[in-house]
This record gives structure tokens, sequence and C-alpha cells, in this order.
């Protein structure tokens, strides 16, 4: 187990076929998604917390829940950077921004996850393993 959250949410660690380390998100209800490194994983878990969870199912490779897209800017940089080869410096030229805001960006949607998580464990909502 990578990481544990509130509601089921998880990311475990993983051997991939060839043996490499890699990275589960999985929730409730939720297909579950792979990644190469945990910090995009994470950054997967926060946005999923942001928007209250969401579905890729019926969004196609290249679409973008609906969740997504009505949760604003932030979240939807958030998102993106959780993409196969889309990194930090392509999301700054779709947005016309420099790299130093989509940081902020990111950072917002990771304090809003954060802080969602820690309201529920004050209500009693614990960490519980998928």
């Amino acid at each position: 187990m990578h990481a544990s959250y509130a509601f089921g949410v998880c990311i475990r660690e993983e051997a991939s076929p060839d043996g490499d380390p890699v990275y589960r998100f999985q929730a409730p209800h939720h297909e579950g998604v792979v990644f190469d490194d945990p910090d995009t994983a994470e950054l997967y878990a926060d946005v999923y917390f942001d928007v209250n969870g969401f579905q890729e199912a019926g969004t196609g490779d290249r679409g973008v829940p609906p969740a997504i897209i009505q949760a604003g800017r932030d979240t939807l940089v958030g998102y993106l950077l959780t993409q196969p080869d889309t990194g930090r410096q392509w999301v700054a030229s779709y947005y016309g921004e420099k790299p130093e805001k989509i940081d902020r960006y990111v950072a917002r949607v990771r304090k809003r996850a954060r802080l969602i998580r820690e309201r529920a464990a004050e209500r009693g909502v614990t960490e519980t393993e998928g």
C-alpha cells in the first residue's frame, strides 16, 4: 500500500509486467488507473477528492470527465498533469501561462484535497484499505 485515504480510496504499489513499480489508484465506483510514478498517482487522488469523485469511463481516450471541467481551471490543470505525455511545460503553453502559475494551480488543488481529507477525519471517517 502506497497511500490509503478516507472513503475507500487508495494507491497501491504493484509490479508491472516487466517488474518495475507502478502505482494503482483505486476508489469505489471507479475503474482504477495505473501511473508510473507515485507523485502523479497522488495528484490524481487529490483531483479525485477536489471534485468529490469522478468517473473516466465513457470519456474516451482523450476526453475529460464533466466533473473535472466544471470544477475550474486549477482542477483541470491538475487532471491534465496526470495524463500520459502531458507535462508542466505543455500545460503552461496550452494556457499561455508560466510554469510557476501551473505550480500554483496544482498547489491549490492539493490544499483543497488535504482539507477535505482532514475534515473527513474530524468527522470520524478514517483511512480505509481498498
